[in-house]
């Protein structure tokens, strides 16, 4: 089977939306299929060690992804023309997207399309303005509509999709994790990098966008530091309102307690810090369903969330997880209430929670088939 996943995002820019895809080419490739990873060109040169197509890209301002352009690449239009799909799965209703329905429609194959976002919420944060973000949301119902078929991580997320007025039939597929178990050496070198301590530490890891409600964790940073001070708070990642955090980090005067790391590509570093982390303090009420709480998980450490959101779908309060408001103060209690229990919490998220990949692929597959055969 030749199948083409298409996507907005590539490495090193790398997202939720895009680890998914990377997985899935691996893994499909890995099955005996031949499986492309397309996406625009990123900036520089980067081996994702993933069959990739790239087409020609420029920067959007103020932004982490590029703005991809397949229609003016002639190499790109050439190789991919030579390419005989099966099937294309859409990551994204925008540039990606368009591109796999080009494809599809154009040589009369299926395509699919996972529902990853919040799209109002998207559009909303960008104009400010509730016609334009309703409208947004209807061209990209247009877009979903003309899939064969269409795809969510969870029941939460699918039910935002329904919100949004989509009718047709909705395949719940989740998403997999690496299962991947950090080692003791792991796990002190993670400590020694990033000068933890030997104290509690929390983490969060993602796109450094207040979209993801990280005012409100420094915000319980600044409450939990007037209780207790043998702690650090460690964002991992990179993003737009990186600055932003920086800045509100002196504000509200806790600079001795946060560290930033960056963006981690290195596999081994980064489940030694979700190894050495006690929570993974993750409020975000934008996020469906997480890869980071998966991959918190698979390493024995348990996150907490918010109460209804959907990213807290499958969690059990103190079970294989842990709920909280959507307030600092909730958000700073939550973190001293789950010390006690989070060796035992995160031995139930790792048992509950994480998919391996390779699962996941094989019924990614079984639903790639059966629209081919009907096609």
């Amino acid at each position: 089977m030749i199948i083409g996943e298409f996507c907005d995002v590539f490495p090193p820019e790398l997202d939720g939306v895009g680890t998914v895809v990377r997985n899935y080419v691996k893994q499909l490739n890995s099955n005996g299929n031949t499986c492309y990873y397309v996406a625009p060109r990123p900036k520089k040169g980067y081996n994702a060690a993933v069959n990739a197509l790239h087409y020609a890209s420029i920067p959007i301002p103020n932004e982490a992804y590029r703005l991809g352009l397949p229609f003016i690449d002639p190499n790109y239009n050439l190789n991919v023309n030579k390419i005989h799909f099966d099937l294309v799965h859409a990551h994204s209703p925008f540039t990606a997207g368009m591109e796999a329905m080009r494809i599809a429609k154009q040589r009369k194959i299926p395509i699919v399309a996972s529902f990853h976002s919040k799209y109002y919420d998207d559009f909303y944060s960008k104009t400010h303005s509730k016609i334009l973000s309703k409208e947004g949301v209807e061209m990209v119902m247009n877009f979903f509509n003309r899939c064969d078929e269409v795809w969510t991580v969870n029941a939460s997320t699918a039910d935002v999709l329904r919100s949004y007025g989509f009718k047709k039939q909705i395949i719940i597929m989740p998403n997999g994790t690496d299962l991947w178990y950090p080692t003791d050496e792991d796990c002190s070198l993670a400590e020694k990098r990033y000068n933890l301590g030997t104290g509690n530490v929390f983490l969060f890891v993602g796109q450094h966008n207040f979209k993801k409600n990280i005012k409100h964790i420094l915000e319980a940073v600044a409450i939990y530091s007037k209780y207790h001070s043998d702690f650090k708070m460690v964002f991992v990642g990179q993003g737009p309102d990186t600055e932003k955090m920086h800045q509100l980090v002196k504000q509200l005067d806790i600079q001795k307690w946060v560290v930033f790391t960056g963006q981690i590509m290195d596999r081994t570093a980064m489940m030694g810090l979700y190894g050495r982390a006690d929570l993974l303090v993750f409020p975000s009420l934008y996020d469906n369903a997480p890869m980071v709480v998966r991959e918190a998980a698979a390493a024995q450490t348990p996150s907490l969330l918010v109460k209804g959101a959907c990213a807290a779908e499958g969690i059990i309060h103190n079970i294989n997880g842990f709920l909280c408001e959507d307030t600092p103060e909730q958000i700073a209690e939550g973190m001293w209430e789950a010390l006690p229990s989070c060796k035992e919490v995160g031995k139930q998220a790792q048992a509950t929670i994480p998919l391996a990949w390779s699962y996941i692929a094989n019924k990614v597959l079984a639903r790639y088939e059966s629209l081919i055969i009907k096609q």
